[in-house]
């Protein structure tokens, strides 16, 4: 990490929200392309910066790796403009920037450039103005994509899994996000730890949760997402889940996720003013 500090590049109206977490199968991109289509259901204008080389959050809106064009990978590391690679998607309200297999290389390629951990907060410049939220999907690794992001951010989800080892390596994840904090983007705070695939027949889904709540406090969201098949499905068919099925488990926990985060806003918003 560079240890300079750079001033903010993003508008005060646009919150730009990083989905961390360096394990997979977590629900992150999941999290992200839900939480993207709530927040346009509620009226706000998003924009879903697919930041990890496998490109599922691209995938799961229906852009298939063939027919992508401009990607984050030109973005970070030819440095075009961010609007070139803007595409949009069959939520309304929703645009994203896709990723490519390619993006892979990208922490190779501009690793000893100057500037490196601020590329995408450069880029974010151009377009906030347009966007009242924008999310990124982190890879699941603690590497230069996702210091990127954690330059570029406002603040930080963690999706967190209901399953026995579900605290480990959180402590390593809370350590890059402040190291982060110290070191290019002193504004930068923990949105909120947020549980995943929680299943209410479980006994050990409840320890974990009481757990986790009890070493991070008022840190977790109050929403936890259930382990339900719709989630899973929604994918494979290019839809969030909320459009696929509306009514089910998972629609209802990923909108009152939704509420929960814009519930949040409007408190900090009036603490601020």
């Amino acid at each position: 990490m560079t240890s300079s500090v750079t001033p903010s590049v993003t508008t005060s109206d646009c919150h730009v929200i990083a989905v961390v977490n360096q394990k997979g199968g977590v629900g992150k991109t999941t999290t992200a392309i839900n939480l993207a289509a709530g927040l346009t259901m509620r009226g706000k204008k998003v924009l879903l910066i697919d930041s990890d080389p496998q490109g599922n959050a691209s995938t799961g809106l229906g852009l298939h790796s063939g027919a992508r064009g401009l990607t984050i990978y030109e973005v970070l590391v030819d440095e075009i403009p961010l609007s070139d690679a803007l595409a949009s998607t069959q939520v309304p309200g929703l645009s994203i920037i896709p990723s490519h297999i390619d993006l892979s290389s990208a922490e190779l390629e501009i690793g000893h450039s100057d500037g490196r951990t601020i590329r995408l907060k450069t880029a974010l410049a151009e377009v906030s103005e347009r966007f009242d939220y924008v999310l990124i999907d982190c890879p699941p690794s603690l590497n230069l994509l996702t210091v990127n992001a954690l330059a570029a951010a406002d603040s930080v989800i963690v999706p967190l899994q209901c399953e026995f080892y579900a605290l480990e390596g959180l402590s390593q994840l809370l350590k890059t996000v402040e190291m982060a904090k110290a070191s290019i983007n002193p504004n930068l705070i923990i949105e909120g730890v947020m549980l995943t695939m929680y299943d209410q027949r479980n006994r050990l889904s409840a320890q974990v949760a009481a757990d986790v709540r009890q070493h991070l406090g008022r840190a977790v969201f109050q929403t936890m997402i259930p382990r339900n098949v719709r989630v899973a499905e929604a994918p494979s068919f290019a839809k969030p889940v909320m459009m696929y099925d509306p009514h089910c488990p998972g629609s209802i926990a990923y909108m009152a996720l939704t509420d929960e985060i814009l519930s949040r806003h409007k408190r900090r918003s009036g603490t601020h003013a």
